[in-house]
């Protein structure tokens, strides 16, 4: 961590997760090139902006897991055994989950993601909808290690992870991810997780660039997020989203690019920005489903099963800790 960022956001008296958010935004702007991490796309503004993304014409993965869920519910609650605790890693909206438990009889629901107040009201949202099932949200950065409830300590585990957020990991951090979450489930885990797959580059650019601009606002958030959070004085209007396909790895990038030279600073440390200058935001790695399956091996899971939609679009996988 860089020593210069600790102190800057040590001598502000954050809250430990702004103070986590401070550091991080000033040693990744501090880099060449500048870079956010897109964990912290997902305030509550940003949440909100991505539910609307899930909806856009354009934006096929949700709505294609979703008909993945749909289709194969039977066969994936069968991965789950009766009274598990299902962890969701990165716990958004409930219209995932809600399509298994009606399918499982689940011991627990254990959503897990960095925004604590859009996690709250999804938590009581579905304790209102299901009252006799116990919800135990924790407010933690599912991308590192984090401690389960002592309530689920004695029930099966089965990780869930829908979307594609997997592939917004480099796939050096998707094995740590992996690896992560296999040592907080514990042994003789299960794990049910979405994969988005390679597909044509006009589909993609489409999904990451809507006519509506909704991704753009998304992507514009995080700098709005520093303004409000941290008191910097980004000039958001002075940027604009831009999200290309790199073919060579397989992934969509998403950048924000400076229009124009000028300056933002925040907690008192100054960042000059060229015209055309770009901070990266965020990668969206497409897998194969042999890439995924030799990624989930070295990551210590064995895949049991694979289901996709008709058009090869999306992919949703179970694995099994290989103990």
């Amino acid at each position: 961590m860089n020593v210069h960022a600790t102190a800057l956001a040590e001598t502000h008296h954050f809250d430990e997760p702004t103070s986590a958010f401070a550091q991080d935004v000033i040693e990744d702007l501090s880099r060449a090139p500048k870079r956010l991490s897109p964990k912290y796309f997902y305030d509550a503004a940003g949440s909100e902006l991505f539910e609307q993304i899930t909806v856009l014409p354009e934006y096929y993965p949700t709505r294609t897991e979703l008909s993945i869920l749909r289709d194969h519910a039977t066969a994936i609650s069968a991965i789950i055994p009766d009274g598990a605790a299902l962890v969701e890693f990165g716990a958004g909206a409930t219209t995932k989950v809600r399509l298994l438990l009606g399918a499982c009889r689940l011991g627990a629901y254990v959503p897990v993601d960095i925004s604590g107040d859009f996690l709250r009201a999804q938590a009581q949202a579905l304790r209102t909808d299901y009252p006799a099932l116990r919800v135990y949200p924790v407010t933690a950065d599912f991308t590192a290690p984090f401690e389960l409830p002592e309530a689920v300590g004695n029930m099966p585990k089965v990780g869930f992870f829908p979307g594609s957020t997997l592939g917004n990991f480099e796939p050096g951090e998707a094995c740590t991810f992996l690896k992560n979450a296999r040592a907080i489930l514990g042994q003789n885990a299960r794990m049910i997780i979405g994969v988005d797959l390679e597909k044509d580059e006009r589909t993609l650019y489409e999904a990451y660039n809507d006519r509506a601009g909704i991704t753009a606002r998304f992507n514009l958030n995080v700098l709005h997020r520093i303004n409000r959070e941290l008191g910097g004085d980004f000039d958001v209007g002075a940027f604009i989203h831009r999200a290309i396909y790199n073919r060579d790895r397989h992934r969509i990038e998403m950048h924000l690019i400076s229009k124009k030279a000028l300056t933002a600073e925040v907690l008192g440390q100054k960042f000059s920005f060229r015209p055309g200058e770009s901070i990266h935001t965020e990668n969206s790695y497409k897998y194969s489903i042999e890439r995924f399956a030799l990624l989930a091996r070295v990551s210590g899971w064995r895949l049991l099963e694979t289901w996709t939609d008709r058009e090869g679009m999306f992919s949703v996988h179970a694995l099994t800790s290989a103990d």
